[in-house]
């Protein structure tokens, strides 16, 4: 059996969004939209960020924009960043929005975590975005709501080749091919080889040998979740997948999951 055993690393929490299989809706992080309210969008930061007329900070809950430097020294703009900030200027600025907030609520950075919608129409803001290929899906397991729609959605903009999924920047990756791409947010696709279990971790591995070929590592809350919703790393060996998260460097590529929505089954 081929298995990638690598010592135990602290989940990355900021691997993101996912998988076709069904998720209970009992499972933490996926529940229903709480109780939303009414507030005016002032300010657009970026393609997924924006600013309410009552003085919060509202980070788009679910998908993940092009990134402007905002500031940031020796930060380079994504491909698209000013045109995702512009559709969501289009779609939200001095509008009244329905603020959902998250499960989790809030970030590390004290910005409100929330689903939006056009309070007059209805539109989904998050989707719209998706839609018309300004986001990708990005996910955290205590905020899963609506993961299943957006990656439609998803699928959708990138089999038509709109918006970023025209760009090469944003392509989906081969797991042969991942050596510059390490520390940035990628998707992954290809089959799995072998997969296991070893000391409280998973392993699920795309090639041969552990220590260079690409591998998705699950640690035990992961492997939790992942249980709750019917799948074990097991289940998908020989199984073609598209899997998202950040790209690290540890015994060759690996990409820490946390929730069963971060790995798309392709051939189910």
């Amino acid at each position: 059996m081929l298995f990638a055993v690598k010592p135990f690393r602290y989940p990355v929490l900021l691997a993101a969004a996912l998988a076709v299989c069904a998720v209970p809706g009992a499972m933490p992080g996926a529940a229903e939209e709480p109780a939303s309210e009414i507030a005016r969008a002032v300010k657009i930061v970026d393609g997924d960020t924006l600013f309410l007329d009552d003085g919060r900070e509202v980070r788009l809950v679910g998908i993940q924009a092009p990134k402007l430097p905002l500031g940031r020294e020796g930060f380079v703009a994504w491909p698209l960043a000013e045109e995702a900030k512009a559709a969501l200027t289009e779609l939200a600025l001095g509008r009244e929005l329905k603020i959902a907030p998250g499960p989790a609520p809030m970030d590390r950075h004290g910005r409100l975590l929330a689903q939006l919608y056009d309070a007059e129409t209805g539109q989904w803001v998050q989707g719209a975005l998706l839609s018309q290929g300004m986001a990708r899906v990005y996910s955290f397991y205590d905020n899963r709501v609506r993961i299943p729609e957006m990656l439609e959605r998803e699928r959708a903009a990138r089999a038509a080749g709109r918006g970023i999924w025209g760009e090469s920047w944003y392509a989906v990756r081969n797991p042969a091919g991942l050596g510059g791409d390490i520390d940035s947010f990628q998707l992954v696709e290809g089959q799995v080889l072998d997969a296991a279990e070893v000391r409280g971790r998973g392993y699920i591995n795309f090639g041969p040998d552990y220590r260079s070929d690409f591998t998705i590592s699950l640690d035990r809350d992961a492997l939790r979740r992942f249980a709750e919703s019917g799948r074990a790393p097991a289940d998908y060996i020989g199984h073609r997948v598209r899997v998202r998260g950040w790209l690290e460097s540890y015994n060759g590529p690996m990409i820490e999951v946390t929730h069963p929505e971060q790995i798309e089954v392709l051939d189910e």
